[in-house]
């Protein structure tokens, strides 16, 4: 009996001081932490302690988190951000362009930043494909969405990335999604964000090729007029702009005031 005794107690002891999971590899463009969560690389971009003035903490999701975003164009975005006190924060669930299982993804995030004390409203950024994710989650959670901003997003994926790459996300075949645009597409549904007032202020450039201008963000802006909540968009043109790193999309002034505004007003 006494050694079964020791046995156990040595197998509980080796259980209590087994080391953590080491924290995976991922650059951060400003200072913060990199952590594992449900399988998935996670970050956080963390203000100063003295920076942040609101309980519970207001943060920025940010979406698409792939091992190379967010990237340097972004940083001077992401600075301003930490020195308002608010805090960014994403989760890699790979290329899932606003699926069910990159939404389930953020669901774990989001409870993981109200577990540290972050509000359970955060406003959300997403940029180019990001856009998926943002319009999904604010279609999928709009009591979880104090607005949303964008840069060059993509709120249809029959556009970008189109069909055939964004079937697999889903777990569908091409035929299959195409056939059901009306209850998983982000753009055919993005009148359930209007309808609860969710807020979007984006930028995004005429000549854009890659995630053009007219089916994503423009047509976001025409069905929440459509609905009756067109003062609820800011478009922002860049007049003779693509899908680049042109300074004007990540030096815009009004894009990162609309998200330090959102990001404080869900906190509060």
């Amino acid at each position: 009996m006494r050694l079964v005794i020791t046995i156990v107690a040595v197998l509980m002891l080796g259980a209590g001081t087994r080391a953590a999971d080491p924290a995976p590899e991922k650059r951060l463009v400003v200072p913060g932490e990199a952590f594992s969560l449900a399988g998935h690389t996670a970050f956080i971009f963390t203000p100063r302690a003295d920076a942040v003035t609101a309980e519970p903490k207001p943060w920025i999701l940010y979406a698409p988190t792939l091992p190379a975003y967010p990237d340097e164009s972004e940083r001077w975005m992401h600075e301003r951000f930490v020195a308002a006190g608010i805090a960014v924060a994403g989760i890699d669930s790979g290329e899932s362009y606003g699926s069910p299982d990159g939404i389930r993804a953020m669901e774990r995030l989001h409870a993981d930043m109200v577990r540290r004390g972050y509000s359970a409203t955060p406003a959300f950024f997403g940029r180019s494909r990001g856009g998926l994710w943002a319009a999904s989650w604010a279609i999928a959670h709009p009591e979880w969405t104090a607005g949303v901003g964008g840069i060059y997003p993509a709120y249809d994926w029959r556009t970008y990335p189109g069909v055939e790459k964004a079937a697999p996300a889903y777990g569908l075949t091409p035929a299959e999604l195409a056939s059901r645009t009306e209850d998983l597409c982000p753009i055919e549904r993005i009148d359930v964000a209007a309808r609860a007032g969710v807020p979007f202020c984006i930028i995004h450039g005429d000549r854009d090729i890659k995630v053009p201008l007219d089916p994503n963000s423009a047509e976001l802006k025409r069905r929440y007029e459509a609905a009756g909540r067109g003062d609820l968009v800011t478009l922002i043109v860049a007049e003779n702009q693509g899908h680049s790193l042109w300074e004007g999309y990540f030096h815009c002034e009004e894009l990162v005031a609309f998200l330090i505004e959102r990001a404080r007003a869900g906190a509060r």
